[in-house]
């Protein structure tokens, strides 16, 4: 294959993983179940798949990797390894790169997490969401909150000196002391960073129709409002900053990877359902695991799992603007999804994506991208949510208020209003 010249850069590389070995109930994520048999093949077409891409890009390198699902820890260290094997000798770590695996507490032994630092991970990012018991059931976690405290505990035994754990708030049935308590376990745990989430009842879950049935109760909203604050308030006496809307950190063990989507910078995706941001497009790779196998010339084992999604996804109408790169991944690989990210577009994803930061929308980073400056093209929107009290302005650049990080939608929705006018406009 002819390797086109393209300029060297970074970029952050996110690798899915579907495979859980039980699905939770508020789960939306495009994560199955009982489909263990296909893991050896599907870890043959993530190979595939990374080496097409390098053969793509052979000028880029990986500056973040992050392995997400489903569940990447459920895979045996050996598939891991061949998967960082593939994926560095196609996209070489740049130096201090971030390599971040997502584990479930019930999948840490000293074993694996030895496995994991052998095949290059640096940091774990493990799914807690609480250290209650009769929560985490209703949770349909796996682990118990013991589990999860001993898992922290011989994750630090194994070496990983970047540790993150994930909480959710907002539950149904959940009280403010209970969520302050999972928060001073954690903090007795004393994490390298944090992620908090506000549960949400997403559509077609079983959680969804619990709500509905009347099984379990609807989530308070103005309870997890103070959750939230009272969050904020117990992180920054630790010492952690919150740097993002949902993300708290020690001094400079922010997340890496995550940085790059929030400051819309360039990524790609690989796995069934990830998606992608480069070249000035947006791409993403058909959702069924086992058609994104066979799409990379590999077949699927007669076991049933043959009827796990439906018809063979129809390949896209693609811009003219699409690159070869992706039009080849089109043509004789996974992608089954393309955008062009026009001006319009790439504007409102800065401008929501970057709002989420303490730090906000920098003016000297939005006049380098764009050639205006923040008062050009967003002055009456600015105006509107420094009135409201949203946001705050400086010589720097626009972030959210104290205030604004409770409503940060709201703001968010404001700017991609004006972006998408914009769009019309062109």
């Amino acid at each position: 294959m002819t390797r086109p010249a393209i300029e060297q850069q970074s970029i952050g590389l996110y690798v899915h993983i579907p495979f859980c070995e039980t699905k939770c109930p508020y789960c939306d994520f495009n994560t199955y179940s009982g489909i263990e048999r296909l893991i050896p093949v599907y870890v043959d077409a993530l190979c595939e798949e990374l080496r097409r891409w390098a053969e793509l890009f052979p000028s880029h390198a990986s500056r973040t990797v992050f392995l997400g699902g489903g569940t990447p820890s459920y895979l045996p260290p050996g598939d891991l390894k061949r998967v960082m094997s593939a994926l560095t000798g196609g996209f070489p770590l740049v130096a201090d790169a971030e390599v971040t695996l997502e584990a479930n507490p019930g999948d840490v032994t000293q074993e694996r997490a030895s496995g994991w630092l052998d095949a290059g991970f640096n940091r774990v990012s493990m799914g807690v969401q609480s250290f209650d018991d009769e929560l985490l059931t209703l949770l349909g976690r796996r682990h118990t909150a013991a589990q999860a405290i001993d898992a922290f505990e011989v994750l630090r035994r194994a070496g990983f000196t970047n540790r993150s754990l994930d909480l959710i708030f907002g539950l149904p049935q959940q009280t403010l002391q209970q969520w302050i308590d999972s928060l001073e376990r954690t903090l007795e745990l004393s994490p390298n960073h944090v992620s908090l989430y506000g549960l949400q009842i997403e559509t077609g879950t079983p959680l969804e129709a619990f709500v509905r049935s009347g099984k379990v109760p609807q989530p308070d909203d103005d309870l997890a409002a103070d959750m939230y604050l009272a969050a904020r308030e117990k992180l920054a006496e630790a010492g952690y900053r919150h740097y993002e809307i949902s993300n708290w950190a020690l001094p400079g063990m922010e997340s890496q990877h995550n940085l790059i989507y929030w400051r819309n910078e360039p990524y790609l995706g690989v796995g069934p359902g990830a998606h992608s941001s480069m070249l000035k497009h947006r791409f993403a790779n058909m959702k069924s695991p086992r058609w994104y196998v066979r799409s990379l010339g590999f077949e699927v084992p007669a076991d049933g799992i043959l009827s796990l999604a439906g018809s063979q996804p129809r390949r896209p109408d693609l811009p003219k603007s699409t690159p070869g790169q992706i039009r080849a991944m089109v043509a004789g690989g996974p992608v089954n999804f393309v955008e062009q990210t026009t001006p319009s577009l790439e504007l409102a994803e800065t401008m929501m994506m970057g709002m989420r930061l303490d730090t906000g929308v920098r003016e000297a980073d939005f006049r380098a991208r764009f050639g205006k400056s923040l008062r050009d093209v967003f002055s009456r929107e600015i105006d509107q949510m420094l009135a409201a009290g949203l946001i705050e302005e400086d010589a720097d650049g626009i972030r959210l208020s104290f205030d604004g990080k409770l409503l940060g939608n709201e703001v968010f929705g404001v700017f991609v209003a004006a972006a998408e006018s914009m769009l019309l406009a062109e």
